[in-house]
């Protein structure tokens, strides 16, 4: 194995291993903290425009299993501190660095992935380098931006489930199914499996979509998925939501969330450092549960007045991670319900969603 170097934009320089794609790349640098779940992890499309640094030690040890993915791989690098050649699972269909290598993302391993953690802890999340050779000008590095992230990401098609194939072969779908459209903004798979297994029909609709479009499919109900990036660049779709907010149930997950907030006139500010990995705890004030979460940038509650109420709190650090939009039939999240691989305490929501749908259903 060749060497390679993880370099901060301050200047810090990580000596390590290479993996992955022979090839140089700047990204943000985030930690997740994640024991399991790095296959959903590096598949999942929110991590576009990041190098991501995994705290725990031991990486790839149950080797690549497709049917574990979560979406396309828009990652920018991978930091592990040992990655496993030899995988022992029986589902495994090959290695993580072979992964990698397909994907053509460059990793590094062999480096005290702890100690980076840190310095992003202290100091905040930072750009980061991933090279053969330490440049002597970092300029580059420290000038890169994440832009247009979900345009890059994002579904491009309409994409009806069940197909008439997956549902005994007919050629009609079950009429009585509650039927949800999901916006895609760079959707993770397993919100879909959460929906059809509650007897959903589901529309996805590309994130440009236009509120009239999505309203002339007559959804039940409407979930906004989660994506990348600074919520903030979104503002065709923040005006999207503006419109269809309070027509039918709606659903926000992580950057749908945030877009439904900055709809309503609420605010968003960068986290520090922000939430990644499986063992986030979120309160109502009454219960606490552990959450999976990727985000770095996070709802200003009280920018929205009256509009909104604080449904969940991080217990750590007091951030907004949930809101329920008075007289709109409307809630989001910060937090993944949907967490594969896990946990999976706050799946109850897509049963609450439900509900709603079925309450709307019954008004008519």
């Amino acid at each position: 194995m060749k060497k390679a170097y993880l370099v901060l934009e301050n200047g810090e320089v990580f000596e390590g291993l290479a993996i992955g794609a022979e090839r140089e790349q700047i990204g943000e640098l985030v930690f997740t903290t994640g024991m399991t779940g790095y296959l959903e992890t590096l598949t999942d499309p929110s991590y576009a425009g990041q190098i991501i640094l995994q705290t725990f030690p031991l990486i790839g040890n149950y080797g690549l299993i497709p049917e574990d993915f979560e979406g396309g791989c828009f990652a920018r690098g991978y930091v592990v501190k040992e990655l496993c050649d030899l995988p022992s699972n029986f589902r495994s269909q090959g290695t993580l660095d072979s992964f990698l290598k397909e994907k053509n993302i460059p990793g590094i391993c062999g480096i005290d992935t702890r100690a980076v953690a840190k310095r992003l802890r202290e100091q905040g999340t930072m750009n980061a380098l991933i090279c053969a050779e330490v440049p002597a000008d970092l300029q580059a590095v420290k000038d890169y931006r994440i832009v247009g992230a979900v345009e890059s990401v994002g579904g491009k098609e309409i994409l009806y489930y069940p197909e008439p194939s997956s549902v005994g072969g007919g050629d009609e779908k079950d009429a009585s199914a509650p039927h949800v459209v999901l916006v895609d903004y760079g959707a993770k798979r397993n919100i879909l499996r959460c929906l059809l297994k509650r007897g959903c029909s589901v529309t996805v609709v590309p994130h440009d979509t236009t509120a009239e479009d999505i309203l002339a499919l007559k959804p039940d109900g409407i979930m906004l998925s989660n994506g990348p990036g600074d919520p903030e660049e979104n503002v065709f779709e923040i005006d999207q939501i503006r419109k269809l907010i309070g027509n039918v149930p709606l659903f926000g997950i992580c950057l749908g969330h945030q877009l439904t907030a900055l709809a309503m006139g609420g605010k968003t500010v960068k986290l520090k450092y922000g939430h990644h990995g499986a063992n986030q705890p979120v309160t109502d004030g009454t219960h606490t549960w552990i959450t999976s979460q990727n985000h770095n940038y996070a709802v200003v509650a009280d920018s929205l007045g009256n509009v909104a109420e604080l449904s969940f709190q991080n217990a750590n650090d007091g951030s907004c991670e949930g809101l329920e939009y008075r007289g709109r039939n409307a809630f989001t999240v910060q937090f993944h319900p949907e967490a594969c691989g896990g946990p999976h305490d706050t799946e109850f929501l897509f049963d609450r969603f439900l509900k709603m749908m079925e309450e709307k259903h019954a008004e008519r």
